[in-house]
C-alpha cells in the first residue's frame, strides 16, 4: 500500500509531460502516518574520544573532554578532562589530564593530574606528580612520584627572618 499518490495516477491532477526528467510529485494518503524523524545528537563540548585499537597515530592531544585509548600514540596529551590508557595500549609522551587511568603502558611524565590510578598490569616508565595516586597489585612503575602536596613550591616557608645574610 503506497501511503502517497504519484503525479499522473488517476486523480491526482495533470500528467508530467517529460517523466523521465522531472520528479513525481507526493502527497500524503489521508489517514497515513509518517513516521517521525529522529533529531539529529547535538554536540555537547568536551565529548568524549575514543582511539580505536587497531589505530596507531603520532601528534598532539589538545581541548577538554574525556579520551580513552586503546591504540598506540606517540605524543603529548593535554587535556581539560579525563584520560584512560586501556589495557593493551601503549602512549609515548607527556600527559596533562584532571584524572589519569593506567591499565596500559606510559613512557613519559603526567603532570599535575587531579588523581592517577594505575591498574593491574598498567606500566609508567617516567616521573608522577598528583593530587593522589592509587597502584593496584601487579602494576610497575620506574620514574620519581609526588602526590599529595598543594601547588605551592615545597620548602618555601616563610619564617619571618633574613636569610641573606645581614
Amino acid at each position: 500500500m503506497a501511503l502517497w499518490k504519484e503525479a499522473g495516477t488517476p486523480g491526482a491532477g495533470p500528467s508530467p509531460v517529460a517523466p523521465s526528467t522531472t520528479v513525481p510529485e507526493r502527497t500524503p494518503v489521508e489517514g497515513a502516518t509518517i513516521p517521525a524523524r529522529s533529531k539529529p545528537r547535538e554536540r555537547t563540548e568536551g565529548g568524549d574520544s575514543v582511539i580505536a585499537a587497531n589505530l596507531t597515530i603520532e601528534g598532539k592531544i589538545e581541548g577538554s573532554g574525556n579520551v580513552r585509548m586503546a591504540g598506540r600514540f606517540k605524543g603529548d596529551v593535554r587535556i581539560d578532562g579525563n584520560f584512560n590508557i586501556e589495557s593493551g595500549a601503549h602512549l609515548t609522551g607527556q600527559v596533562l589530564a584532571g584524572i589519569v587511568v593506567v591499565g596500559g603502558e606510559l613512557q613519559g611524565n603526567i603532570e599535575s593530574a587531579k588523581r592517577v590510578d594505575v591498574l593491574e598490569g598498567g606500566v609508567i616508565v617516567g616521573d608522577v606528580k598528583a593530587g593522589s595516586i592509587t597502584v593496584a597489585a601487579g602494576s610497575r612503575m620506574r620514574g620519581h612520584v609526588e602526590f599529595g602536596w598543594e601547588d605551592d613550591k615545597p620548602g618555601k616557608v616563610d619564617s619571618g627572618r633574613k636569610t641573606d645574610g645581614i
